[in-house]
């Protein structure tokens, strides 16, 4: 009874073979077809239904065999209790079976040697089921008649349920976001070689010139100024990975170095905004000193005949307040959720206030370059001459070392990598920067 199961798990692969290969055109399986015709009405099934109509046919006629034969061993088990011996009319049901069961291990084997059933090209996966039955010990003395019985062990040795096919591996490392810095580029530049920088801010000047009468007083001016250190900050972070991905990855490690220089370029961009100055941290623009605000409440919007939800008068407003104090802004800063909010603002008809969407414009406010930073908190917003406000020193670039000395590396074959920089923000003139609440209440 199992030998029906097997043969059936042949067929069902050759019928999946076949079908998709005569769709695919890649050879013809019309000739290979007729040469394995046993019934005459197989023809017609042929025309019908191409080489599966006929595989499935014999899968029909397996079907009756089977229980053809489940049904005379049930009777010879019979007559053996009962008359001690098989009738010569159940023998001769049996082994007629038995010439029918040798005809489809025929046809398989045909199927096989024409190329119906492909073999592994690169001899690797392991050996069909169909493959296994033909190969297996006793089939041949099975085909011959000299066997009626045989039962074949398959393994199922094929670790790709696709077909023999493998991932495909995609060159380099997924990564993670970048972003893109930009506050950087909008500021002075400086070298220092100092583990401080001392700097002299004006506080107050009273400009007292005036025209004067031949032989009268002069009048006098005043500065106040204030002596300010600000220390370089030290920003630095590390991790561990073994010596043999150092060794065998070369692509991961430099990805993991760059990342590594990423995550200290990040914190410098943060800190060029929020740095608290209490150390260690870097003195950034919001700290309190570092910036003048820009004063307005709702109300007092409103008393100016400006809309307190609209955040374009207050961007305006501030604008116009930086160039009145002869600090003519250079750039606007904003979070970038708060860019997207103007940029999809519309009018009472339903248009882009800043064009449409398929246009090209170029993030600006009243002929100001915008800066969208995500190192700005959100529903705030900055205004300013940056270069005339604030300069920044670079004491040390990033630089990244690797040592296995730290801790314990050497017994358990790691190597550390610290990745770290050296610089700091000088904001010299915070009335050259205006910073507050976008919607203020």
């Amino acid at each position: 009874m199992q030998t029906q199961r097997f043969l059936r798990f042949g067929l069902l692969a050759v019928m999946a073979i076949a079908s998709g290969l005569a769709m695919a055109a890649q050879f013809d399986l019309l000739p290979h077809a007729l040469q394995l015709l046993v019934h005459p009405n197989d023809l017609l099934v042929l025309a019908e239904g191409g080489v599966a109509g006929v595989v499935a046919d014999v899968m029909k006629k397996l079907d009756g065999i089977e229980a053809s034969m489940k049904t005379q061993s049930e009777k010879a088990e019979g007559e053996l209790k009962t008359l001690g011996k098989v009738s010569a009319e159940t023998k001769a049901a049996l082994d007629n079976l038995g010439t029918e069961q040798r005809t489809l291990a025929d046809r398989i084997q045909q199927l096989e040697q024409k190329g119906v059933i492909q073999k592994d090209p690169a001899g690797e996966g392991g050996d069909t089921w169909g493959s296994q039955f033909i190969k297996a010990a006793g089939f041949e003395a099975f085909k011959s008649g000299s066997q009626n019985k045989l039962r074949v062990e398959v393994k199922n040795t094929v670790t790709n349920t696709v077909g023999n096919t493998f991932s495909d591996r995609k060159p380099g490392i997924v990564s993670g976001p970048f972003r893109e810095f930009t506050l950087e580029g909008l500021l002075n530049k400086l070298p220092t070689s100092s583990n401080a920088v001392d700097y002299v801010r004006e506080n107050v000047f009273t400009n007292n010139a005036a025209e004067v009468a031949e032989g009268a007083q002069k009048p006098e001016s005043s500065i106040t100024t204030q002596l300010v250190t600000e220390p370089v900050a030290t920003i630095a972070h590390w991790i561990k990975i073994s010596r043999q991905l150092a060794s065998d990855n070369a692509a991961l490690a430099a990805y993991i170095d760059l990342r590594m220089r990423y995550g200290v370029n990040l914190r410098v961009e943060n800190q060029i905004i929020a740095g608290s100055g209490v150390t260690p941290n870097m003195s950034g623009f919001t700290k309190a000193g570092n910036f003048t605000a820009h004063g307005y409440s709702a109300a007092a919007l409103t008393a100016l005949g400006l809309s307190p939800t609209n955040r374009f008068d207050l961007i305006g407003k501030m604008l116009g307040d930086a160039q009145s104090g002869d600090y003519p802004a250079d750039a606007i800063l904003l979070n970038p959720a708060d860019w997207w909010t103007l940029r999809l603002t519309k009018d009472s008809q339903g248009r882009y206030i800043l064009g449409d969407p398929g246009m090209s414009v170029a993030p600006m406010l009243f002929n100001v370059p915008v800066v969208a930073c995500n190192a700005v908190p959100a529903d705030n917003v900055g205004v300013g001459s940056l270069r005339a406000a604030a300069t920044f020193y670079e004491r040390e670039g990033v630089v990244v070392d690797m040592s296995e000395s730290d801790s314990d590396n050497f017994t358990k074959n790691l190597i550390t990598l610290r990745a770290e920089r050296r610089c700091m923000l000088a904001v010299e003139r915070p009335a050259a920067f205006r910073y507050g609440d976008l919607t203020p209440a």
